[in-house]
């Protein structure tokens, strides 16, 4: 059998972890006030027989409650920050007022320890969503700072249960306490840090209960700072209805595998076809290795339904901006750097400087031949309210990037020359090494908003630059 990274490293052992349905939440009525505590808290990450680990995480868990609303509602989120650093609160994917994007340095000061800020959020979109910190990112989202951000349709498609599965994973030593590694510069120049323990919802999950002919909404999100997921569903055949929160038509993923790099979602109707008492795994073979995350365990009850449910719903548009690509400005962006790139220098701090002293300094990315910081970026290109732009995204690395904008979504187009099928609206794609991609979209939404690689360990050593819409 398929092993779970989980199970094979530290650990050496089968661990027994409870099914985990979903997250707990809370439901935000409009204008209502949400509290969200970042603190250290120890929890029983591993499971039994093993020490519980020290995590950060809002409320003390981990992952943070899901913030649950429905479109067209508000919600003040009152952010208290009990620890020793500085932190933000970033909501992944959400197209809101600048001000409330969480960016310290470019949308708001730092949290301070021991001090709160209050967030005001009225999404336009429903979708699936996600929060993180935005400040010392590798470390802060690597102990658990991160948590999902749900905004419900007004009349949402009927299934019989909705669920969040966040997809993480951690680097521990024999003790499950997590690595002080962050930042290393090994994960920096490479593929980002990649733990050797995988959770959903922040436990090893062996078994998943499921009933037969019962169907699912199941709602991915890909938490990890550096692993990939591509996810196989052993004698099932799951149909993508979203993907970063936005609907597309519903169709089977490519190679009957879902692919999510950090940062990124897809929304899944699952129809669980199988007979009481059997079990199928679900499999991961993004890396050399595939493992088993889990194991879909049907019940020895009556099934939900004497069939499978037959009609295919179809989620409500969220009625973004359409790209004019007639009219469209081409913008070139290329992403450089890291271990066997062919990146000779770049620009820092205004003056250019050869891979070795970038290196010695920390920095091993850049765009567009200039290297970023996580403060004070100059704008690497100012767009124009209302104007259609399209990115020409070139990956010259030997590494993957999922390139994330914040404050807007943006079509897919094309991918190394060829036309992708539904152009999906996404606000992370994946390059991955030599990649080519064309990728379009409004500029909507006023502001300064970043745009960089979300493998912390690359935004934080250079892979980040700023759009700017007047």
């Amino acid at each position: 059998m398929l092993e779970n990274p989980s199970r094979r490293s530290f650990l050496k052992a089968t661990v027994t972890a409870p099914a985990v349905l979903a997250v707990p939440g809370m439901l935000a009525a409009e204008e209502e006030t949400v509290i969200l505590t970042a603190r250290r808290q120890i929890v029983p990450l591993v499971g039994q027989g093993y020490p519980e680990t020290e995590i950060w995480g809002y409320d003390g868990r981990v992952p943070g409650p899901i913030i649950r609303i429905t479109r067209g509602g508000t919600v003040r989120v009152q952010v208290r920050n009990e620890l020793d650093q500085p932190t933000t609160v970033h909501w992944h994917g959400l197209r809101i007022d600048n001000k409330m994007d969480g960016v310290p340095g470019l949308t708001q000061t730092a949290i301070a320890p021991g001090e709160d800020f209050a967030y005001r959020i009225t999404p336009p979109d429903a979708g699936t969503f996600w929060y993180h910190s935005h400040v010392n990112s590798s470390e802060q989202i690597g102990r658990g700072l991160h948590g999902a951000l749900i905004v419900d349709e007004i009349d949402p498609p009927r299934v019989d249960r909705d669920l969040v599965w966040i997809l993480d994973d951690w680097l521990l030593n024999r003790d499950a306490q997590i690595v002080n590694s962050f930042d290393h510069p090994r994960d920096a120049s490479h593929g980002g840090q990649i733990g050797n323990t995988v959770t959903v919802n922040g436990r090893i999950l062996r078994d998943f209960a499921v009933r037969t002919n019962e169907r699912l909404r199941l709602r991915l999100i890909n938490a990890a700072n550096g692993r990939i997921f591509r996810l196989k569903f052993v004698e099932h055949a799951p149909l993508i209805i979203a993907l970063d929160g936005q609907p597309v038509p519903v169709h089977e993923p490519e190679d009957s595998s879902i692919v999510l790099a950090p940062a990124m979602r897809a929304d899944l109707l699952l129809d669980c076809t199988g007979a009481p008492g059997q079990r199928f795994s679900i499999v991961d073979s993004a890396y050399r290795q595939p493992y088993e995350l889990l194991q879909l365990v049907y019940q020895t009850r009556e099934p939900v339904r004497s069939k499978p449910a037959i009609a295919l719903p179809r989620l409500p548009s969220n009625d973004l901006h359409q790209p004019d690509l007639t009219q469209a400005v081409h913008l070139n962006v290329s992403f450089g750097g890291g271990m066997h790139g062919q990146l000779a220098g770049a620009r820092y701090r205004g003056q250019w400087l050869d891979v070795r002293r970038l290196f010695q300094q920390g920095k091993m990315w850049a765009i567009n031949g200039v290297v970023g910081e996580s403060e004070g970026i100059v704008p690497l290109y100012t767009l124009r309210l209302g104007r259609t732009y399209v990115l020409h995204l070139t990956n010259k690395s030997a590494w993957p990037h999922p390139v994330h904008l914040h404050g807007h979504h943006f079509r897919l187009l094309s991918r190394n020359g060829d036309p992708v099928a539904y152009r999906p609206w996404l606000d992370t794609v994946l390059l991955e090494p030599r990649d080519k991609v064309d990728v379009a979209f409004v500029a909507d939404n006023p502001g300064h908003w970043m745009f960089h690689c979300h493998i912390p360990e690359h935004m934080a050593t250079g892979m980040a630059t700023v759009f700017r819409v007047v």
